[in-house]
């Protein structure tokens, strides 16, 4: 993605979209947007490598407090492990050892998805502010 161009080209064109805009919508609509990308991708490392730092650098730029940024895109990459049958590395062998069907394992990924980012995001960013992380 970096050798492309894309890495560069997202940022710029994120940020110029999302001008004038507060910097918690922005950060929510980033997050919401880095979890669900994961479907387009096979890997998880892949996806955490090349869309962490364009997605932390816009938040950034649309004035979110950094620690809550990182904090926040860091914990979503962990939960994104479990939208799909390949997420992570042990997913295909659960899937291929036919455990889930891939239809089971979407639904059930983004339902435990939606809870986490609530529990997570939702709750633990009032948690990170008072313990006066951001």
């Amino acid at each position: 993605l970096n050798k492309i161009g894309f890495i560069p080209w997202f940022a710029e064109s994120v940020t110029a979209m999302l001008s004038g805009v507060s910097w918690t919508v922005t950060l929510s609509i980033l997050f919401l947007v880095y979890l669900y990308s994961h479907y387009a991708f096979a890997s998880l490392s892949g996806h955490v490598t090349g869309m962490y730092a364009a997605f932390l650098a816009v938040a950034v730029a649309a004035g979110a407090p950094v620690y809550l940024a990182a904090i926040g895109l860091a914990v979503l990459s962990n939960i994104m492990a479990g939208l799909t049958h390949y997420s992570t590395g042990a997913a295909p062998i659960f899937f291929g050892a036919g455990f889930v069907s891939q239809k089971d394992w979407w639904r059930i990924g983004f339902l435990c998805s939606v809870i986490n980012f609530v529990i997570w995001i939702g709750i633990g960013s009032i948690w990170w502010k008072l313990l006066g992380i951001w």
